[in-house]
């Protein structure tokens, strides 16, 4: 299990959010990374009360969560986050039909220190469609990014924590990726994409 328990987020520790390094922007777009990569992750989520608004102050049993700060875009861009990443977790059944099977899980690059991104694959019953996830931990895109895929054909973005919706930067890849035959961290097909700054990517196997 992937727990955010409240141990994390009491007793002086602060706010998840307030745990993130850089300024404002920054601190929020990890947020949003951090959670996607989670939600892909292998493993059953669990999300403690305030991280899903991008809760400032540290969570205290005497008062309710800060609602107000949704009256702020860049935390409802964390609320939308949350909501259509269970809303595309529920549609990726690779995501969690086989979450217990060490085959349900590879790693297509875990050691790009110098970009700072991770990449791995979801992989579900015969005829699911795999999902590819692509974190990317640095403050700077990376343009012309050629990612190892385990087949060729159509690719679609269906996660972009960097979305102008979220109040992001709005950078990625629109419309469909096509990837094409050739070897490439170990997968049989590559391709190209453009990986938003501070941001995790989700690619679905059309």
């Amino acid at each position: 299990m992937l727990p955010l328990s409240h141990d994390e987020v009491v007793h002086g520790k602060g706010s998840l959010l307030r745990k993130m390094p850089g300024g404002r922007w920054r601190q929020l777009a990890n947020l949003r990374a951090y959670l996607a990569y989670m939600w892909a992750h292998p493993g059953k989520q669990l999300l403690f009360m305030g991280v899903e608004l991008g809760q400032e102050s540290e969570w205290a049993e005497s008062r309710e969560l800060d609602w107000w700060l949704l009256d702020h875009p860049e935390h409802r861009g964390v609320h939308s986050t949350v909501r259509d990443l269970n809303s595309a977790y529920r549609d990726s059944p690779a995501l969690w039909e086989r979450d217990a099977e060490p085959g349900g899980f590879q790693w297509v690059d875990a050691n790009d220190a110098g970009r700072n991104t991770f990449s791995f694959i979801r992989r579900g019953a015969s005829g699911t469609p795999d999902v590819v996830v692509v974190a990317n931990f640095s403050a700077v895109p990376h343009e012309g990014y050629r990612l190892g895929l385990p087949s060729a054909g159509e690719w679609d973005e269906v996660v972009n924590t960097d979305a102008e919706a979220y109040s992001g930067s709005g950078v990625g890849n629109f419309g469909a990726i096509t990837a094409v035959e050739g070897d490439w961290s170990g997968q049989p097909a590559y391709a190209t994409i453009v990986v938003p700054p501070l941001a995790t990517v989700w690619l679905r196997k059309r």
